[in-house]
């Protein structure tokens, strides 16, 4: 398959490219000859046609994976021969990142200068960073006496990798980097909504010398399709899931029949608390962009915005100007700052709430109907819309609504501030405005989140944990905790001779 079929805008006669599975080094069709479509949000365009797999599919993909683990020819490789290997995939993934950004642009509508300018540097990031955390971790030692006792990390063995369509290839490879660098072989499968990337990613893997079998891509959808052997198969050995809170409880059932190790990352119902002394200058735009980046379809986002009452007003005027003032538009266009949503069912599901908002005394303050003018009425356009008059108890304030709809609350004290944010069974992250550092250590110790930012929003360190508490996951990836998740440690005791 030519891997520059989908570089540049096509045109109108041009074909539909065909996606198909990667097992091992063969570039398969789905073995009943299934097939879906994958469709640009932007304007409904057919973008490809996807093999959509199987549960034999599946299963195929698995027992490649699981004989190339065997072989020993990728984990029995030193962690600093692996690191040479995904050093060069990082370097394709940057020598291909305008053509990776447009692809991802045009097959989730994610604008180009997110995807140009963050998320697929962060691809190749993700690559260089595991590669060399693998190379120089420290192993634990213990003398003592005539025994010595140490602690190996062999690699787990076959990993699912199962990503969202939120951020395709980045939260891909933020599952698929660690996996190989220490030693797994890994089956992914990315979401049906955006298949465009993992395809064009694996091609460039195995061209940048991934050994065939070491990186399996298969497309589809979860239940008895394609996704049914990756959280079942006595095969696997480790499970790697991003998405929904609902998703992920399927997939800890099915996962707990082998026992299985699952790492779930999942929803999030977000508090982002704004106190009276802060610096509106900055907790004004980084509001913005916690709700309204990456067209709001982010887990992360703050979608309860607690304001003190005392600034409320002030607040809320300037929140609503600057959510009023951005560019709604074609994703491909650098001006943008949102795209469309994934799909039409989404859409729906987002307007839903907002309607349902209204029914439990919410006032629109901004936004609040599907944008159809003609410019946008061939794609998933939804306005940046604000909410108020809710209480935390209403259900468009307590459920994910992923989308671009901030429900505003309001507050008195710092005891309130953080009673109302840690009232929700989501635990994914937390923001925080203040220029009292003593209240932002005691809210961070008390707040039941597994990320809390300080007077900023999105920032990652890949050695800190990730993931949630709650319905919004189970264990944590990151640093040393992607190595305790992707590896088996073993303890080791030697009695030394006399």
């Amino acid at each position: 398959m030519a891997g520059t079929e989908l570089a540049g805008a096509p045109a109108a006669d041009t074909a539909p490219t065909e996606v198909k599975h990667l097992i091992g080094d063969q570039w398969r069709s789905a073995s009943d000859g299934a097939s879906f479509e994958s469709r640009d949000p932007h304007d409904g365009s057919l973008l490809a046609n996807v093999a959509r797999g199987s549960a034999a599919d599946g299963e195929a993909a698995i027992a490649v994976a699981r004989d190339t683990f065997d072989s020993g020819d990728w984990s029995d490789l030193s962690p600093k021969q692996r690191a040479v290997i995904l050093h060069r995939v990082a370097d394709a993934v940057d020598a291909h990142r305008e053509e990776l950004a447009e692809l991802e642009t045009r097959d989730g509508g994610k604008t180009i200068t997110q995807s140009l300018h963050a998320e697929i540097p962060r691809v190749a990031h993700n690559f260089r960073f595991f590669a060399d955390y693998v190379a120089m971790a420290a192993n634990e030692a213990y003398p003592d006496g005539d025994l010595l006792s140490y602690v190996l990390y062999p690699p787990a063995g076959v990993v699912s990798a199962i990503s969202p369509w939120n951020a395709p290839l980045m939260l891909a490879t933020w599952k698929i980097a660690p996996a190989l660098a220490f030693g797994n072989t890994v089956v992914l499968k990315p979401a049906p909504q955006t298949p465009l990337t993992a395809h064009r990613f694996a091609e460039l893997a195995l061209e940048a010398g991934l050994p065939p079998g070491v990186l399996n891509v298969v497309h589809g959808f979860g239940g008895d399709e394609v996704a049914g052997p990756l959280t079942s198969d006595p095969r696997v050995d480790r499970i790697t899931f991003t998405g929904s809170s609902v998703t992920g409880v399927k997939i800890l059932q099915a996962a707990a029949v082998n026992h299985t190790p699952v790492s779930a990352e999942m929803g999030g119902k977000s508090a982002n608390i704004v106190f009276a002394d802060a610096d509106l200058d900055v907790a004004v735009p980084k509001s913005i962009r916690a709700i309204f980046g990456g067209n709001g379809q982010v887990c992360l986002s703050g979608t309860r915005l607690l304001v003190q009452n005392s600034i409320r007003e002030e607040f809320l005027e300037r929140f609503v100007a600057e959510a009023a003032a951005l560019t709604v538009g074609d994703p491909k266009d650098p001006t943008t700052f949102m795209g469309p949503l994934i799909e039409q069912q989404h859409l729906e599901k987002v307007h839903g709430y907002v309607e349902l908002a209204q029914e439990e005394g919410g006032k629109v303050l901004v936004g609040g109907e599907r944008l159809r003018d003609p410019a946008r009425a061939g794609g998933f356009y939804y306005p940046p819309t604000v909410i108020t008059g809710l209480t935390n108890q209403a259900r468009a304030a307590r459920e994910e609504i992923f989308g671009p709809v901030e429900t505003v609350l309001g507050f008195d004290t710092e005891e309130e501030a953080l009673r109302i944010a840690n009232d929700s069974p989501y635990g994914l992250a937390g923001m925080l405005f203040t220029q009292n550092l003593d209240r932002a250590h005691r809210m961070a110790a008390k707040w039941r989140a597994g990320t809390v930012w300080i007077n900023t929003f999105f920032e990652r360190d890949l050695r800190l944990p990730f993931g949630g508490e709650g319905i919004s996951g189970l264990g944590r990836e990151g640093g040393q905790y992607s190595r305790d998740f992707f590896t088996e440690p073993r303890a080791v005791t030697l009695r030394l001779g006399r």
